[in-house]
């Protein structure tokens, strides 16, 4: 066979460099105009199935949908909140900034610095006050929140927490406080439990803390985050007088130890 003419070699490059233009441009494409729905499988994917965007509606880039709260694979238990949760995502140096509305829970507008890298990832969370959410919500999560019916908020606020992701182990710097702030319960007839305090405080074994700041159920205790996963150990009791209509809500809360109930996690 004789080699091609050495017009015809001018033509076949043309037309790789096309081809090659053409799945580029393609490329660029598919990532421009990503539908919100891929962002809802990675949430979802990454917390287990536990929250959720349902009815994603746009783009990765600017979307909205309602966000739930679910038990897990499996589960039946879901609860979404009021309204749609809107959010934005650009470019913003060497990583991506993720900016989210939401008229019933967040204070204003939360944003959030994604900058991934070679085998890490890293999220970065202002200083200030985050959001309020309705403790009903929590229901969605399953036992034993299902069970409690809890009333009241709980509100987040920042001091500048950072996690970072490398080689498959987290750290976390700076801290966060969620405050449950007049909490009740279906299976209690008191009107208002009290308001509670859990502080989050980075470092190499990032430390939870519990306390009460006031009411008839008194909650304590300290945790530890490790690559092991998370360790908690508390206690539940009733303030004095308050012992009769606690009682129950004590045994679902931990396992009872005299007039206290044992909170244990992992």
């Amino acid at each position: 066979m004789s080699p091609p003419a050495p017009a015809s070699r001018p033509r076949a490059g043309a037309r790789r460099w096309a081809a090659a233009g053409a799945l580029l441009g393609g490329a660029a494409a598919l990532v421009a105009f990503a539908p919100a729905s891929w962002l809802a499988g990675a949430l979802a994917t990454a917390s287990g199935q536990r929250l959720l965007l349902a009815d994603a509606r746009g783009s990765i880039w600017n979307g909205s949908a309602v966000a739930v709260l679910s038990g897990g694979p499996g589960s039946r238990d879901a609860a979404a909140l009021p309204g749609r949760l809107h959010w934005t995502l650009r470019p913003a140096g060497a990583g991506i900034a993720l900016r989210a509305r939401q008229a019933c829970c967040i204070d204003g507008e939360l944003a959030l610095l994604v900058e991934p890298g070679l085998g890490r990832l890293k999220i970065s969370l202002p200083a200030g006050p985050v959001g309020r959410w309705p403790a009903a919500w929590l229901a969605g999560l399953g036992t034993p929140f299902n069970t409690l019916g809890l009333g009241g908020t709980v509100a987040l606020a920042s001091q500048g927490l950072v996690a970072e992701s490398a080689a498959g182990r987290w750290r976390l710097a700076g801290g966060a406080t969620l405050v449950l702030e007049d909490m009740s319960s279906r299976v209690s007839t008191l009107e208002r439990l009290g308001s509670y305090r859990l502080a989050l405080a980075g470092g190499d074994v990032p430390q939870l803390t519990l306390a009460t700041q006031q009411g008839p159920l008194l909650l304590s205790g300290d945790g530890q985050w490790s690559g092991r996963g998370l360790r908690f150990r508390g206690e539940a009791a009733a303030a004095p007088g308050a012992e009769p209509v606690l009682n129950n809500l004590l045994n679902i809360i931990g396992r009872r130890q005299g007039t206290k109930a044992v909170i244990s996690i992992g």
